[in-house]
């Protein structure tokens, strides 16, 4: 324990300062201050010692000159059991504690700040007290964030004005790290000035997932530091440790639904949707999305993008006496849950409950490391550019649907084929798709098969079901994420029974792909966009 009788306070943000300075007063601590700091503090009717005081000199240079000196970096850094006699025979009297936060450069950069305006508002001095305070922490505290002033005055007022070194230890890293944040922004905001892309981030509050990929792999989830939003600030409700995939897989099923307007359900696996379905009625809608395969459903993550009902989560089938009628997922992700919603999925003691809402996810930008690189690019948030029907026949393409499919084969794995469909309810449903292949004809042959299965559960019996089979299969939409290099998709498709092809064009064969879609009268749509995803 160390006893305060020396501080010094030295902010730019003024937040509860006041308050803990006078706290820190009544424990009978001299507070030394700055020019800005001591007006307020002396104001407020503490007594404050000018920091020309200590150092023997004026504050100089508008300000670039107050704190640097070698009495006050003395006063941090020596050695208080062996540096005692040289300390004494130099007249360097301790201080104990440093309240500093820096220049608000961030905030001046938020700003749009010219370059003059950002180089004054880069701080020297406090970075530099920061810095040895925080290296003496067995001797000296280092404070930085406002936040944890009330903690501090708890913490002196239990203790009688001392803090124990497994707080200053605390202190000590949050420093570090905030004067390394601060060095980094300005870093890389230099090379933007110079018109250079350099990037730097930063990560903690690290936490263990149940393993990785795979289970003999560690695997950690880390929240990036000094971001007022987070996908690592999923509230999981209920159900056993998330694992690297889950965190991977959840992602990918919030991200599939994340612009969706109406009531959507996405069924993930693999981070890919295997299911999805968006209209009125939120049970309709997880009853679609889990239609587009049910077989690969087994196991995977559901999400929404609405408050989720007891009668939507009923669907699963919970505590059905046949067990083989309990629906298995690992995790289900909505922005809230009712209570008696909850009460039922909490009957499966190992389901996990996640509380996250897909609109809070808006990222900028894209990044993967692969072996001391990172690849970086803007996110594709986009779905299509220049539309135009490029054959002969131009079906009447309904807007809100071919949104739908777009929206989906972005979010699938190259090379990626979807089929949507409009329901006569008005819901749009994923019934087929094929992704991740080495090429587009499979995943086009995937894509028809998935269709053709659902199809064919679907059907009533009324009639022949090659007939209808044919005829829902000519009312669906193909949607690709890539130009078709070859007519042979188109074959297949027409086969299949697919009218309407919608693909970004962009091939040298082009024309004999057209060439293809007017020979079979199939309708093709360009939209100018790809949508390749890794």
């Amino acid at each position: 324990m160390i006893k305060l009788k020396r501080a010094l306070i030295s902010v730019s943000d003024k937040t509860g300062i006041v308050d803990f300075a006078a706290a820190l007063e009544r424990h009978g601590c001299e507070i030394i201050s700055t020019e800005g700091t001591k007006k307020v503090l002396e104001e407020a009717g503490i007594a404050v010692t000018d920091i020309s005081n200590v150092t023997g000199n004026p504050e100089a240079f508008g300000g670039r000159m107050k704190t640097i000196s070698f009495q006050i970096e003395s006063a941090l850094l020596f050695d208080r059991e062996k540096d005692a006699i040289e300390a004494s025979e130099l007249g360097i009297k301790p201080i104990d504690m440093v309240v500093c936060n820096l220049y608000p450069f961030a905030k001046v950069r938020a700003q749009g700040a010219d370059l003059p305006v950002l180089i004054e508002n880069i701080d020297i001095g406090g970075p530099t007290m920061l810095r040895a305070a925080a290296k003496n922490y067995k001797y000296v505290a280092t404070v930085v964030d406002p936040e944890d002033y009330p903690a501090l005055l708890q913490e002196l007022a239990e203790q009688e004005g001392t803090l124990s070194e497994a707080t200053r230890f605390s202190l000590m890293r949050k420093a570090f790290n905030h004067t390394a944040d601060y060095d980094a922004l300005i870093a890389t905001t230099m090379d933007e000035q110079a018109g250079e892309l350099s990037v730097r981030f930063a990560f903690d509050q690290a936490k263990k997932l149940r393993y990785g990929e795979n289970a003999h792999q560690e695997g950690y989830f880390l929240r990036q530091r000094g971001v007022a939003d987070s996908y690592f600030d999923i509230k999981v409700l209920h159900g056993k440790a998330l694992s690297y995939n889950n965190m991977f897989d959840m992602y990918g099923a919030i991200e599939s639904i994340r612009d969706m307007r109406q009531h959507a359900c996405a069924v993930i696996k693999h981070a890919n949707p295997c299911g999805l379905s968006v209209g009125d009625d939120q049970r309709s809608v997880l009853e679609y999305a889990w239609a587009g395969d049910p077989v690969s459903a087994f196991g995977s993550v559901i999400a929404f993008n609405t408050t989720v009902g007891r009668g939507t989560v009923e669907f699963f089938c919970l505590n059905a006496e046949d067990r083989s009628k309990r629906k298995f997922i690992e995790i289900i992700v909505a922005p809230a849950f009712t209570d008696d919603a909850l009460e039922y999925l909490y009957l499966h003691k190992n389901l996990r409950v996640v509380e996250y809402d897909p609109h809070r996810l808006t990222p900028s930008k894209d990044m993967k490391f692969l072996h001391n690189t990172l690849l970086y690019q803007n996110s594709d948030l986009e779905i299509k550019g220049k539309v135009e029907y490029v054959t002969r026949i131009k079906p009447d393409i309904d807007a809100e649907l071919l949104d739908f499919g777009l929206k989906i084969v972005r979010q699938l794995k190259s090379n990626a084929i979807c089929a949507v469909r409009k329901l006569d309810n008005g819901y749009c449903q994923l019934l087929g798709m094929g992704c991740g292949q080495p090429n587009r004809l499979n995943s086009t042959e995937l894509t028809i098969k998935r269709c053709r299965e659902n199809l064919k559960n679907e059907f009533d019996g009324r009639g022949d079901i090659k007939t209808h089979i044919k005829k829902k299969m000519g009312e669906l939409i193909l949607v690709s994420d890539a130009f078709f290099p070859f007519p042979d998709n188109i074959d297949i498709a027409h086969k299949a029974g697919i009218m309407t092809i919608v693909q970004p064009g962009g091939s040298m064969r082009d024309k004999s792909v057209i060439d293809k879609a007017d020979e079979l009268e199939i309708g093709m749509m360009f939209t100018g966009m790809r949508h390749f995803k890794h």
